[in-house]
């Protein structure tokens, strides 16, 4: 547990949610704009799927190399301070890649760099961000919680950001990076005014980075249920970042969807629509249908989404095929996410989180790496057709992740191990 003042006492969700959430809704507009940006720089230096997708395998490549690294400073360091930190991290580098741009000065090898550096903060940013909400709201909250914060994140970061981004881009690059530095250095502020402790406790002298780093990796592999989420969202990730690592070059190409910069920007919001959606219709769905039925519905529907860009170029067709894309993916962060919260102690959350990640994300180089190489070698359209049959390989985990599965996880250790003996 951390500092007293961390945790509201009244039903409410508090004011130091209501700080994180509005810092959050900052970054993720600043997030969007760039999201959008950096693609279309690329774009504007090359037309090389392979040197495209090389920006997005920098960006990815921290959550293979430095993720676990960033777990074990989770549990180590107040984690709003860290968080706060990555956003002036981030206000630095894109204010020094608009300067560039200013200059004339852009190019690839530079974007790798920024990409790269500001991937590495994204690990320390997002592993600190999905460990400190149990400080700040109850485990009857989570949910809602979660719910709300992933809500106004898809707005901003897919909804509002995109569609800004590609119209501050179409009138210059050097705008659009402005924008982001903007949004980056509100959140920061927002992080500074929160009140309280944010430091996991820690039971004894801390032992070594590296056994900090083992125990909470250890804790994952060991866990059934987290161990199969990890597998799965790993595959998962790898697909559809090779899908989008090249569907830039999908919809701005004459050959296919033929879009401008701020088609694009427009475009991408259909994921950030569907998470809306998604964030409202979670609930009553998950209490309907039960959660492993919500978890396996996404994959079904996440591969028919990725497919249809391979039979149609049409826009209102790609647009909805992102929509449900968006809904489905919301729904499985909600409850994986808060999954993750209810089970794993506070002071192994950052760690355990980051391992996780470490799947997560960590697959997603390497699936950028290969969207761009099938793309180079077969053309864009087959990496939709192999990205969407691939992925419905994931329902062979049907069997392990039931509800009951899921139920007994949540169970305290003492009445989970109970449980298994009967």
């Amino acid at each position: 547990m951390t500092d007293a003042t961390a945790v509201p006492a009244r039903p409410g969700l508090g004011v130091n949610y209501h700080k994180l959430w509005a810092s959050s809704a900052a970054a993720n507009l600043a997030d969007g704009i760039f999201t959008i940006a950096l693609p279309l720089m690329a774009v504007s230096l090359t037309t090389s799927p392979a040197l495209i997708a090389g920006v997005a395998i920098a960006g990815r490549l921290p959550w293979l190399v430095f993720v676990l690294i960033a777990g074990a400073l989770a549990d180590r360091l107040d984690r709003r301070i860290t968080m706060r930190n990555v956003q002036v991290l981030r206000v630095a580098v894109l204010g020094g890649l608009a300067l560039l741009a200013v200059a004339g000065g852009l190019s690839l090898p530079v974007l790798y760099v920024a990409a790269f550096v500001l991937g590495v903060g994204e690990t320390l940013f997002d592993t600190a961000a999905q460990s400190i909400m149990p400080n700040i709201v109850t485990r009857e909250q989570l949910s809602l919680a979660n719910g709300r914060l992933y809500a106004i994140e898809m707005i901003m970061n897919q909804f509002v950001g995109p569609p800004l981004g590609g119209f501050l881009m179409a009138i210059s690059v050097p705008l659009a990076l402005a924008g982001s530095v903007l949004g980056y250095l509100l959140a920061a502020i927002g992080l500074a005014v929160m009140v309280g402790s944010f430091r996991a406790a820690s039971e004894g002298p801390r032992p070594s980075m590296l056994a900090d780093i083992i125990e909470g990796l250890g804790y994952l592999l060991h866990h059934r249920v987290l161990r199969t989420l990890a597998v799965m969202v790993a595959v998962d990730n790898l697909i559809t970042s090779a899908v989008f690592a090249v569907f830039v070059l999908f919809a701005l190409d004459s050959v296919h969807m033929d879009l401008d910069e701020l088609g694009y920007g427009v475009l991408m919001t259909g994921v950030a629509a569907g998470a809306i959606v998604g964030s409202v219709l979670e609930p009553p769905v998950e209490r309907r249908i039960g959660r492993s039925n919500v978890l396996f519905l996404t994959v079904l529907a996440t591969s028919a989404a990725v497919l249809v860009p391979a039979l149609t170029a049409s826009p209102p067709a790609v647009f909805a095929a992102l929509v449900t894309a968006g809904i489905v993916m919301m729904m499985w962060n909600i409850i994986t996410v808060s999954l993750r919260q209810r089970i794993v102690p506070d002071r192994l959350l950052g760690r355990v989180n980051a391992s996780y990640r470490l799947f997560a994300w960590g697959a997603m180089p390497i699936g950028a790496l290969l969207g761009g190489l099938i793309a180079e070698a077969f053309g864009i359209v087959s990496v939709f057709v192999v990205a969407g049959l691939a992925n419905l390989g994931l329902l062979a985990f049907r069997m392990v992740l039931t509800d009951a599965a899921i139920d007994a996880a949540e169970l305290p250790p003492e009445l989970h191990q109970a449980q298994e003996a009967v």
